[in-house]
């Protein structure tokens, strides 16, 4: 699909505001629905059921941040459509984030402090829909970051839409609801095991319209859980991040994955990854950082993997295995 039909809005996100550490999260996986170089991000969106380009420039600095935003479309696209994608995209990437208190609270912490003088206005976020992050969520479990990309890469070549715009080719996520002519043996069939069967259950969830991410945002955390787990396949570790990803919730913290466990093992305690930390003196740990424990330790992982992206980290990579 080529898009050649541009809008060109401008956004003030709250100060501080960091363009690359907010757009560009050197832990998630490369997936072919877009790409990053410093001061520039080049996404695809399912907005409304429409695929659309979007290109991300930075054209400020972290104390008086603006950001030109350009969506790419086949026609033209109505005004209250534009509208609510950008509210979305406010949402999404926590354009108005205040992170004043965090940031004081923080001054005199020896470990964080320096980590938010270098990451300064950095924000949470995520670019999916909690349809297409339970998809995510559900290619993750139980591979190896390798193989999570092949899978991920597959579904979206197989059902996706392959959109051209800016001079890029990135592909865009399918419907929510979109799979329900496809089997699970034809899913099955594209090397993904038993993932097919949480994939089919959780579009045909969507496709009775039995969730509404939008309602959901605006109800209580102990009922965005409920809701949650009610989903085939999703458990209490699926939930907590998308407590975190999808709906903002910084204070929330009570699940550490095996991998997540070694490398909070080695940034927090030194402590060999093979010999890790045990998961309730982690929790505990985390205590520190009160409300803002899941934001804070965002800011300590993330620094980690920005250090990755110059510099080789033996230990890391030994957990990763890309």
């Amino acid at each position: 699909m080529n898009l050649n039909v541009t809008d060109k809005i401008e956004i003030t996100p709250s100060t501080p505001f960091a363009f690359d550490p907010t757009f560009h999260k050197p832990d998630h996986f490369t997936s072919g629905d877009n790409l990053w170089e410093p001061g520039i991000r080049w996404q695809t969106l399912n907005w409304q059921g429409m695929p659309v380009g979007i290109k991300f420039t930075s054209e400020g600095t972290i104390d008086e941040p603006k950001i030109s935003m350009m969506v790419f479309s086949e026609a033209q696209l109505p005004h209250d459509f534009v509208d609510s994608l950008i509210s979305e995209i406010r949402y999404r990437y926590n354009l108005d984030l205040d992170l004043s208190d965090f940031y004081k609270r923080s001054q005199k912490d020896a470990m964080l402090a320096p980590v938010i003088e270098k990451l300064r206005g950095m924000r949470p976020g995520h670019p999916s829909s909690l349809y297409e992050y339970l998809i995510i969520g559900v290619v993750l479990q139980n591979a190896s970051v390798r193989r999570s990309i092949q899978m991920f890469q597959v579904l979206l070549e197989n059902y996706g839409t392959l959109l051209e715009f800016d001079g890029k080719e990135l592909w865009c996520f399918w419907n929510p609801g979109g799979l329900q002519n496809v089997s699970e043996e034809e899913l099955r069939a594209l090397k993904i095991g038993y993932r097919a069967k949480f994939i089919k259950k959780i579009d045909d969830y969507f496709s009775k319209g039995l969730i509404d991410e939008q309602t959901l945002r605006n109800q209580d955390r102990e009922t965005q859980m409920r809701e949650l787990l009610k989903l085939y396949g999703v458990g209490p570790a699926t939930v907590w991040y998308l407590l975190f990803d999808v709906f903002h919730h910084w204070d929330f913290f009570n699940h550490i994955s095996p991998w997540e466990q070694k490398i909070y093992s080695k940034l927090f305690f030194d402590r060999d990854p093979e010999n890790p930390v045990p998961v309730e003196k982690l929790l505990k740990h985390f205590e520190r950082y009160g409300k803002y424990k899941q934001l804070a330790v965002h800011y300590i992982w993330e620094d980690l993997f920005w250090k990755r992206e110059t510099e080789h980290i033996p230990w890391l990579e030994e957990e990763i295995r890309i």
